[in-house]
């Protein structure tokens, strides 16, 4: 059963979730996947909370209908932004609910997300409830939404406890799901390729 969407909305127009997101190589998603699946078993994590092997950049609710130009949008700006080197070390929290993976360069992240958000942010809003969500903070979650206990005794061990790894950003990629679904499945990757773009991009609405 789908949850219900706050705000109005146009009847009989499918909404969906969106994602988008830094994938790091598969050797390092099995590696932080390989993580978060030991912690999520010991500390008894449902699987709505746990985490994913991906950078998450934002996260917006919007009309299907509305997809393609999302794509277009998201595509120039990847036409003219240049790849870069992501640095995962050790872990971080947000007391008393979340355990993360810590992004230790975060400039180009936090550049691109602003690119995205600038651009963009009036088409990745669907009304006065649902408005874009700009990750300004890279982290890869661990787990969220924890409980009291699970924070602490997690938090307690993982603190102690180190990581690395490092990955080529010369992509993102956007994903969907119908809004209250689980499982997203992917839409696009729009590859970073340095181009020099020439004109701006005009009103997202013309």
């Amino acid at each position: 059963m789908h949850k219900q969407i706050k705000g109005s909305v146009l009847p009989g127009y499918p909404v969906y979730e969106y994602l988008l997101v830094l994938l790091p190589h598969e050797d390092l998603r099995k590696k932080i996947h390989a993580v978060q699946a030991a912690f999520c078993e010991k500390y008894k994590v449902e699987a709505r909370n746990s985490g994913r092997s991906h950078l998450t950049l934002a996260l917006f609710t919007q009309y299907e209908m509305l997809e393609d130009r999302m794509v277009s949008h998201l595509k120039n700006i990847a036409m003219g932004f240049c790849p870069f080197a992501i640095d995962l070390k050790d872990y971080g929290s947000l007391p008393s609910h979340s355990i993360f993976i810590n992004v230790g360069t975060k400039l180009q992240v936090q550049a691109l997300v602003k690119q995205v958000r600038t651009d963009g942010q009036r088409l990745m809003k669907l009304n006065n409830e649902h408005k874009p969500l700009f990750l300004t903070e890279p982290v890869i979650s661990l787990a969220r939404r924890l409980q009291p206990w699970q924070y602490e005794q997690g938090w307690l061990e993982m603190s102690h406890r180190h990581f690395t790894g490092r990955f080529i950003a010369d992509g993102m990629l956007l994903m969907k799901r119908r809004y209250g679904d689980f499982n997203y499945e992917v839409i696009q990757r729009f590859v970073f390729e340095n181009l020099p773009l020439l004109t701006k991009q005009g009103n997202l609405f013309a």
